[in-house]
């Protein structure tokens, strides 16, 4: 009972819950805005990558190359290096406006680096499902290569791959947590705080509820729009 009771006092303390609180919250705000503005610009670059490694021609070849490496380089490279390689690599530099953001805008960079490189493979996956018989109508109709990707192409794309896209970024979600290796004063630092300050791990799991709340119902929309998807194939089926 003696070691149950430090247990619970180590990591379920209600007093160090409410007074971690505050800190905790105000750090978790900032992991939201990191990961609404990373997902803005993931979404973006993403797709425009996706559509570089589909484009046809040879003269088109470099840029499709420069896709492939940008793609499997940051596959590859775990997101807490490509933290410390921007966030103290970058202003190592010291170039005027490279080197002097703040370790936010490193973070977000550094989500967005790793992020677009996935993405990238789920927008082409996508691209690559929608029948080339759509593309051959569209282009005997007069649509030229990028029309017929962006008025019956990419549409189609999108709506197919809306569900691995919020997967993605419920992995995002959870990776900001990790940007606190390069100083910003997130969650996992405020949490981290609160522990050497007060020797006690109530504040981690203040951070851990906090990232619960905000994953769960992105888990269970994913769940649910992969379901109705599956209806409405079932139906077309029939």
């Amino acid at each position: 009972m003696h070691a149950l009771h430090r247990v619970l006092q180590a990591f379920v303390s209600p007093q160090s819950f409410r007074l971690a609180l505050p800190d905790v919250w105000a750090g978790f705000q900032v992991n939201i805005k990191m990961m609404f503005l990373a997902e803005a610009l993931v979404l973006v670059l993403a797709l425009g990558v996706a559509i570089i490694r589909g484009l046809p021609g040879r003269s088109a070849a470099p840029l499709r190359g420069a896709a492939i490496v940008y793609t499997d380089l940051f596959r590859g490279t775990p997101l807490i290096l490509v933290a410390f390689l921007v966030g103290f690599g970058l202003p190592g530099l010291q170039l005027r406006v490279i080197s002097t953001q703040t370790t936010f805008v490193y973070g977000v960079a550094a989500l967005t680096l790793v992020y677009t490189a996935y993405v990238t493979e789920v927008y082409r996956a996508g691209i690559e499902s929608v029948h080339p018989s759509q593309r051959s109508a569209a282009r005997s109709l007069g649509l030229s290569y990028f029309q017929a990707l962006r008025y019956v192409v990419v549409p189609q794309a999108v709506r197919r791959v809306i569900p691995p896209l919020l997967n993605d970024f419920i992995g995002l979600q959870k990776d900001t947590a990790l940007i606190t290796v390069i100083g910003v004063a997130e969650a996992a630092q405020q949490a981290q705080n609160f522990s050497n300050t007060y020797y006690n791990f109530t504040s981690y799991v203040v951070a851990a509820v906090f990232f619960i709340f905000l994953t769960i119902p992105l888990a269970r929309f994913t769940d649910h729009l992969i379901a109705v998807r599956e209806r409405k194939e079932r139906a077309a089926a029939i």
